[in-house]
């Protein structure tokens, strides 16, 4: 072959043909991909760890069930998200109740873990049980707005489309939400 032949050969030679992935493979995509995303949306409404976990495996185990409709979903993300939001909203009421002490364990996953002093860890634990449970004191509708806002980070668009409502909508629920907050953690003395 010569050295013009070896350079004409990529434009001329057909390019190997990747292969669809199958059924398994895009759900073992979208497990790697967003089962952490996923947790931090249902630790954020059950704060509970194993509560979580148990939403995460239902909703890629609906997923499994639905596989079909794989090929019909825009945003796998928003998808996701509405489905674990509905899993844990339903579980919370079917339970009715919520336990009145929070295991410090399960704020772990939320913290940074640094180079910090163990008093000045549990100091910051508490705070951020005593925000969360400012947050739970928030309006519903306002309390799920802020929550898929700030811990998953979802835009006013995905978080309209996971919720079934509007942005603009959307937008008000969070601008409330923040400043009940930040009445409430006034009166908390929480320095923000």
């Amino acid at each position: 072959m010569s050295c013009f032949e070896g350079q004409l050969a990529p434009w001329v030679a057909p390019a190997p043909v990747a292969k669809p992935l199958d059924k398994t493979q895009t759900i073992a995509a979208l497990v790697a991909e967003y089962s952490t995303a996923l947790y931090r949306v249902a630790f954020s409404v059950t704060r509970n760890a194993a509560e979580a976990e148990d939403a995460v495996q239902e909703t890629f185990l609906r997923v499994l069930r639905h596989e079909s409709r794989l090929g019909e979903i825009r945003d796998y993300r928003v998808w996701l998200v509405r489905i674990v939001w509905n899993i844990v909203l339903d579980k919370k009421r079917r339970a009715k109740t919520r336990p009145e002490g929070e295991d410090l364990a399960d704020h772990a996953h939320a913290l940074p873990a640094g180079d910090r002093a163990a008093d000045d860890t549990f100091i910051s634990s508490q705070e951020h049980a005593r925000i969360l449970a400012l947050v739970d004191r928030l309006p519903a509708r306002e309390r799920e707005a802020l929550l898929l806002s700030a811990v998953e980070e979802l835009t006013t668009a995905e978080i309209a489309a996971a919720l079934g409502t509007t942005e603009s909508s959307i937008r008000s629920r969070i601008f409330r939400a923040r400043r009940e907050l930040a009445v409430l953690l006034e009166k908390e003395g929480i320095s923000r």
